[in-house]
């Protein structure tokens, strides 16, 4: 999955003006302690950390 795809989503899911806050500031178990900027800024792959905030946020499987 590409970044854009990725943000795409999340602007989809969350709004455009609350993913990014949401990117920043919601830690999450499933990233391992991490917000979705610092695991994407690790290195995670945009696919396993969209799929990680659809697990913590309980996005609909046809979102996914």
């Amino acid at each position: 999955m590409r970044l854009t795809v990725f943000w795409e989503r999340m602007d989809e899911h969350f709004g455009a003006g609350y993913a990014d806050t949401f990117a920043r500031d919601h830690v999450m178990a499933e990233l391992s302690g991490r917000t979705v900027h610092d695991a994407l800024d690790a290195g995670w792959e945009a696919k396993d950390v969209w799929r990680a905030v659809c697990t913590a946020m309980g996005v609909p499987a046809e979102h996914r």
